[in-house]
Formats: structure tokens, C-alpha cells, sequence
């Protein structure tokens, strides 16, 4: 099917190990692996030394509340000494493996980030990806928030499932060796419970890590609808902020603000559900915390007040069932982390595997526009365009320029002139026929408003090329050759010229990049509509003179400019519905395929 929602398509049916595979796939694309591996051999090795000096930190506490236990004030001060080492080599440690987390989580961001614009920016992908339905809808976020989010909650639960699981392991041994010794005399007779503190942490936190999973369960669905609310939300601030001087002319602020509210408020709704479920989690993470700490006292207390134990053994005890029950307690800690990962991990693979569909969507069962790219002549051969609304066709089949010929596909307002051009310059595939269009490099298409991104001004005047391949003189020159001389000054100043520079100003950067780039064909859709007649006066010239033999094939009414072609073709549309698989998704694709 032509469109992939955020919950359908491969994307979904692939399970948690997949997207878990997909995600160190892109980090190996990004070549960034290297790094990775170097970065998580550190942490394993302070991580590992870390558990070690915690386990004899740990037994420091039975020397240490036994000397107190004795008031040996000499043997005090001695444990004292023993503390400030172990604590000053904890503290380098911790200092280390802070580094080490934060350039790990850095390194995966740019990995992640690297590989999915490498996806998104291949010819055709971040234009077929935007009509592919929910998935295609703010890449943005996908890039920018999901990436950073991905990073730092990998980076952190990894590490902290590492940690856990080593502490743990140390912790355990130690616990269970302590619980040996602890023999419970109950009507009186002794009982010997081996690894005794070891199963009542073992329970207590099976216990609330079941209790905090069916609390918190929801909370992996809600994040992921608040992410794309969020994104949509947005959105419609940029829409508004870009659109404020139309907005202004009709007096639709009362319209703009009802829509951005209803908008924020979906954005309301989802994260008032959000914090419903939270709170829930939290009576359970919270009292569970809270109970934790009188819990390995109470379930040693029996033993102590026996007289089978010194308070020096009891605290070991405590500090060793605190390590043990916090690292089984890390799912329970991290459910919220662990569900927040889940669903960004499944927004970016879902993202990427549809950027890699890109290249082969189409319309299930319908048919499809064949395109080459061949020669240096132009063929349209039984072309037929199809939209939801009509079919678009050429009187004249096949249609064939040869290099240096100038030939207009004329049509009327309303009769798929648009759609026409954008199936020609193969952003349109819905239909039958083959388009066989020059080489790569040798045609240039000219929409009918002029793309001019920000940056520096000589950028956009040799986007897409750098500016290095000109020289600045080229540029100059072919500035003042469709009227914008008086800009050749500010070659590197830094504006939003799509902002700063009118409509026909626009266009004509376009005619100066047509002068630099000397392509042997340039496709037009009314190009030369949005041009004051005075510039456009001055691009017939240059199109007569400099660039005279450079073929065109024009899309437009040509009631002016008829005097550039040699020959005109007519297009003939046949209004009606046409009935495609996934036909809401096509028409919100086809732009002016609806009869404008």
C-alpha cells in the first residue's frame, strides 16, 4: 500500500529483537561501531572496579560499627582511614564512568542521527516518505527528538542493567555466605534457612516488580501517542509562525487559534492519561522505596535479638541485602525509562525501515508510470497521469524533443498541469506510459516557486552544488544577468532568503543557477508566472540569447510565452473518480491533481 501508518506495515510486525537489530545497524552504517566498542570496554572495566570497591565498602561496615560497639577509639580511627581511601578511589571512579556515559550517549546520538539523514536525504526519499501516510509526518522529531532520546535512554539503561547485574552478582555471594550462619530458634528448636536474607530480597522484588508492571503497563502505548501529539502540535505553531502574513490579510486569527488549541488540547488529553498511569506506578515505586528501608532490618531482626548476631554483622547484612534487593529492583525503578526507550526505539526503526520502502512504494495493484533516464532527448510515450480526481493525458503520443528542441505541454487552469510536471520530473508515479528523460545532470526543472534555502546568499544561488565549484565572478555575473545584481555584494551574508527575497526574485535565483549550471534541458511548470514583467522580460532574453540552445520542455497555459517553444502539445484531462487502492493518501499526495 502506498501509505505506512506509525502502526501498520513491516515496521510494526517486526518484534522488539528486530527493531533492537535494526537500531545497531544504523550505528554500523554510521561506521561509529569502533568507537562504541572502545567506549563500552571502559565502562565495563570501571563498572567492574566500582562493584568491587562497593563489596569492600560493604565489609568495611562490620570492623567499623564493631570498634563503635567497643568504643576502641584507636581501632575508630583506623576504620576511618580505611573509609577515606576506599571513598576517594570511588569517587575517581564514579567521576570516570560519569565521562564515559555521557560520551557514550553522545557518540550513539550522532550515530543514530548520521545514519537516518544518510536514509532521508537519498534522491526522492525525504519527498516519498512525507506522502507515506502517519510515518512520513514530522521527520523532524524522528531526527532531532527521538535520536537524542534513543541515545540517552540506551546509554542509561544499559549501563545501569550492567551495573545492576554485577553489584548483584558481587552482593549476592555475600549475602548468602552471612545468612549461613543464621539459625532461627522457634519453639525450641533451631532452625538453619540457608540463604535466608537472600530469598526475602529475591521475593521483595519479584514482588513489586510485578505490582509495577501491571501499574505502569500503558505507559509504553501513551508515550509514543504523546510524542506524535506532541510533533503535531508543533507543527501547527511552525504552519501558523510561516503563514502569519496570509493569515493576517483574511483575519483568520480566530480560525488559526481554534485549530492550535484543539491541537494542544489532544496534546492535554494524552498527557493527562500519562500522568494517570504515572501516579498509579508511583504508589507502587515510592512505597516500595520507602518500605526498603526497614525491610532487611525486620527480616534480620529475629536473628540479632537472639543474640546470634553483633550489630556489626547485622549492618553488613543490611548494606549487602540493600545492594542485592536495589539491583533486583532496577526493572522495577526503570519501568517508566524502560517503557519511554521501548517506544522511541520502535518511532526511529519504524522511521528508518520506511525510509528504506521509499525507494519501491507503490499503490498496490495499480499502475505505474515506467521512468528512464537515458540520452539527451525527451520521450512521452502513452502517457497517461492518474490521480483520484482525473487522468491527464497528452493529444499528441508519443511526444518526442530532441536535444535543443523547445516544446510547451499547454493545458488550462483545472486540467492536471501540475500533476503532469511532477510525474515528468518523477515525483508522481500513479498512471501508465513511459517518460524517458535525459541523464542525470543534463535537465533542470524549475517549479513554479523557486526553492531557496537559508544560508548564506551564494549557497542558494549554487544550490545544489557547492559554491566552490564557481567561481565568485560566475556567480556575480549571472546575478546581474536576470536583474539581481545589487545582491552580488551580499554573496555571504546569512538570511532567510526565502523570507527576504519576493516571490520573483525567487524565481529568478532559479534562471541564475540555470546560467551556472548549463544544463542541456530545463523542464518548466509556469516558471515564469511568479516574475514581474520587467525580470520576466529579461529571462525570455536570456532564454533567446545565452541559453538559446538549451531545449525546453514547458508546462502552462503559454498564453504569453508561446513565442519561446516551436510547438505545442495539449493536454487533455478526463475529470471523474478514479477508484486506487489507498486513494485518500494518493489525493492528499497529488497536490493540484484536484482540479484547481
Amino acid at each position: 500500500m502506498l501509505n505506512q501508518s506509525a502502526g501498520s506495515g513491516p515496521a510494526s510486525a517486526q518484534g522488539f529483537g528486530g527493531q533492537l537489530g535494526e537500531m545497531i545497524g544504523l550505528l554500523r552504517a554510521n561506521r561509529c561501531g569502533g568507537r562504541l566498542m572502545v567506549l563500552i570496554a571502559a565502562l565495563v572495566v570501571v563498572i567492574g572496579a566500582t562493584a568491587w570497591y562497593q563489596v569492600q565498602l560493604n565489609a568495611w561496615n562490620k570492623p567499623f560499627y564493631d570498634s563503635l560497639t567497643r568504643k576502641d577509639f584507636p581501632a575508630f580511627l583506623q576504620q576511618l582511614k580505611v573509609f577515606g581511601a576506599l571513598a576517594l578511589v570511588l569517587l575517581a571512579l564514579n567521576v570516570g564512568q560519569l565521562w564515559l556515559d555521557q560520551t557514550l550517549k553522545l557518540t550513539l546520538r550522532r550515530g543514530l542521527f548520521g545514519a537516518l539523514l544518510d536514509a532521508w536525504m537519498k534522491p526522492g526519499r525525504a519527498d516519498g516518505i512525507a506522502r507515506s501516510g502517519l510515518i512520513g509526518e514530522n521527520p523532524d522529531q524522528r531526527m532531532q527528538i527521538d535520536t537524542d532520546m534513543l541515545a540517552d535512554h540506551t546509554a542509561a539503561l544499559g549501563i545501569g542493567l550492567f551495573q545492576s547485574t554485577l553489584l548483584l552478582l558481587s552482593f549476592i555471594g555475600v549475602l548468602w555466605k552471612q545468612s549461613g550462619s543464621m539459625t532461627l530458634p522457634i519453639a525450641g528448636q533451631s532452625f538453619n534457612i540457608p540463604g535466608f536474607m537472600v530469598w526475602c530480597a529475591l521475593l521483595y522484588a519479584i514482588t513489586a516488580s510485578w505490582l509495577s508492571r501491571l501499574a505502569g503497563r500503558r505507559l509504553v502505548e501513551l508515550n509514543a501517542e504523546r510524542s506524535s501529539r506532541e510533533a503535531a502540535f508543533r507543527f501547527e505553531l511552525v504552519r501558523v509562525n510561516e503563514a502569519r502574513e496570509d493569515i493576517a490579510l483574511h483575519h483568520g486569527e480566530a480560525a488559526e487559534a481554534a485549530r492550535i488549541a484543539g491541537t494542544f488540547g489532544s496534546v492535554v488529553d494524552i498527557i493527562l492519561a500519562a500522568i494517570r498511569a504515572t501516579v498509579g506506578l508511583t504508589w507502587v515505586t515510592a512505597g516500595y522505596g520507602w518500605f526498603a528501608i526497614v525491610a532487611p532490618i525486620l527480616a534480620a531482626s529475629p536473628f540479632y535479638f537472639t543474640g546470634h548476631m553483633t550489630i556489626g554483622e547485622l549492618m553488613l547484612i543490611v548494606g549487602a541485602f540493600n545492594q542485592v534487593q536495589s539491583s533486583l529492583r532496577w526493572y522495577v525503578n526503570n519501568f517508566p525509562a524502560i517503557a519511554n526507550w521501548r517506544a522511541t526505539l520502535y518511532r526511529v526503526t519504524s522511521f528508518h525501515r520506511a525510509l528504506a520502502a521509499v525507494d519501491g512504494l507503490k499503490v498496490a495493484d495499480a499502475p505505474h508510470i515506467e521512468r528512464r533516464e537515458q540520452g539527451n532527448a525527451i520521450e512521452l510515450s502513452g502517457l497517461c497521469v492518474m490521480t483520484p480526481y482525473l487522468c491527464v493525458r497528452l493529444e499528441e503520443d508519443p511526444v518526442m524533443a530532441a536535444p535543443g528542441e523547445r516544446v510547451l505541454l499547454q493545458g488550462v487552469s483545472g486540467s492536471g498541469k501540475t500533476i503532469l510536471f511532477r510525474a515528468v520530473s518523477g515525483l508522481w508515479g500513479l498512471g501508465k506510459g513511459r517518460v524517458t528523460m535525459p541523464e542525470k545532470g543534463r535537465a533542470l526543472y524549475l517549479p513554479t516557486h523557486a526553492y531557496v534555502p537559508p544560508g548564506p546568499l551564494i549557497d542558494s544561488v549554487c544550490y545544489p552544488y557547492p559554491p566552490g565549484d564557481y567561481a565568485a565572478g560566475e556567480v556575480a555575473a549571472a546575478l546581474e544577468a536576470v536583474g539581481l545584481g545589487r545582491l552580488a555584494e551580499r554573496l555571504s551574508s546569512v538570511e532567510r532568503w526565502d523570507q527576504s527575497l519576493n516571490a520573483s526574485e525567487r524565481q529568478c535565483i532559479a534562471f541564475a543557477r540555470a546560467l551556472l549550471q548549463k544544463p542541456d534541458w530545463l523542464v518548466m511548470d509556469d516558471a515564469l508566472v511568479q516574475i514581474d514583467p520587467e525580470a520576466q522580460a529579461r529571462i525570455v532574453a536570456l532564454l533567446k540569447g545565452p541559453l538559446a540552445h538549451v531545449g525546453l520542455l514547458g508546462v502552462g497555459n503559454g498564453a504569453e510565452l508561446s513565442a519561446l517553444y516551436q510547438r505545442s502539445v495539449k493536454i487533455i484531462s478526463e475529470p471523474g473518480i478514479v477508484i486506487l487502492p489507498g486513494s485518500r493518501h494518493v489525493a492528499a499526495a497529488a497536490g493540484e491533481a484536484k482540479p484547481a
